[in-house]
């Protein structure tokens, strides 16, 4: 199993997770990991932690194709591979209804073919064969109307990889499958590896070089109740938060899990202002399967489950170094 480090997005305010990233670059982690939501985006850190780095790879957990054209990404990602010497790994996603429309001002319908039509045309722009053409149901190059004068148009600059590696972040069973089918790695959110056999009906015809990288927060604390807090913090603003009432994936995915009575309420709790009553609602065997805390004799017994399951790359989510040791120690 790999290790990565998930640095996510800021949600406080401007942070620099430089030293941190050093540190598991020193440590021999394999990937930093970067997010975005509507604040902080994620190519730009990705770009400050590449330009102080010399080997640890360069990942988008995940980047939202509603924020950005695929011409647009693809541009991106041959830039920021060049610059890095062939570090980028390139994950995407969806994201929800909500952000999608509330945020981009984009349609969110279909986002499955979306998807899949966006990774096509990147897949021809990082290829670059020759000048694109493509005409989808949600993309098509050149615009058809306008003014009437695009032409068919290649990369000035040669990628330095014809193939730069994509994952997708998925959380439903089709859009897990569709990853195995288009991606070269699927990034699971909020996922127990004691429940991953929700997916094996979706994994099963992934190839056996297909990625799984799951993001686990990870915290050294003696008191179990304690560490949960911020993973149960995190799980109320998703399921409350970052899906609208009437859909939202994360909360559908607790739904699966046999969660849902419990995800209903935090929910409920969280869109009607009573953010601590809605944390307190998180159960505690929730946050504890997705999560590795606790003291180091705890945590080195649960990791035995994820060493157990499909997941061939773990992203650690943690700012404590003590903590990223003491994955090193267990993994590496």
């Amino acid at each position: 199993m790999k290790l990565g480090l998930m640095v996510g997005y800021w949600m406080t305010g401007p942070s620099d997770p430089i030293e941190t990233v050093l540190e598991a670059e020193r440590l021999g982690y394999d990937s930093v990991w970067t997010a975005e939501a509507y604040g902080s985006d994620a190519f730009s850190p990705l770009c400050w932690i590449g330009a102080r780095t010399s080997r640890i790879k360069l990942g988008t957990a995940v980047m939202q194709i509603s924020a950005r054209t695929p011409a647009c990404v693809g541009m991106t990602s041959m830039t920021i591979d060049h610059l890095s010497h062939g570090r980028l790994i390139l994950g995407i996603g969806v994201s929800g209804p909500q952000v999608v429309e509330g945020w981009y001002g984009q349609p969110f319908p279909k986002p499955l073919a979306r998807t899949r039509e966006f990774v096509e045309i990147l897949r021809r722009i990082h290829r670059r064969e020759e000048p694109l053409r493509y005409d989808g149901e949600h993309y098509q190059l050149p615009l058809q109307g306008g003014a009437g004068l695009g032409k068919p148009l290649k990369l000035i600059t040669r990628p330095l990889r014809s193939h730069i590696p994509i994952y997708l972040g998925a959380e439903g069973p089709k859009n897990v499958r569709l990853a195995t089918e288009i991606a070269d790695g699927w990034l699971p959110m909020f996922i127990p590896p004691s429940r991953m056999g929700l997916y094996q009906d979706s994994l099963r015809n992934a190839k056996p070089e297909f990625d799984v990288a799951s993001t686990c927060s990870v915290i050294l604390e003696g008191d179990v109740e304690k560490a949960l807090l911020p993973i149960k913090m995190s799980l109320s603003f998703y399921l409350g938060g970052m899906g609208a009432k009437e859909k939202n994936f994360h909360l559908e995915l607790m739904e699966r899990m046999g969660y849902g009575e419990a995800a209903h309420r935090v929910q409920d709790l969280f869109l009607s202002g009573q953010r601590a009553e809605a944390i307190a609602a998180v159960p505690s065997q929730l946050a504890d399967e997705i999560a590795l805390v606790g003291p180091p004799e705890r945590i080195r017994d649960r990791l035995e489950l994820w060493k157990a399951s499909p997941v061939k790359t773990l992203l650690v989510a943690t700012q404590d170094p003590k903590a990223l040791r003491l994955m090193a120690e267990l993994l590496l």
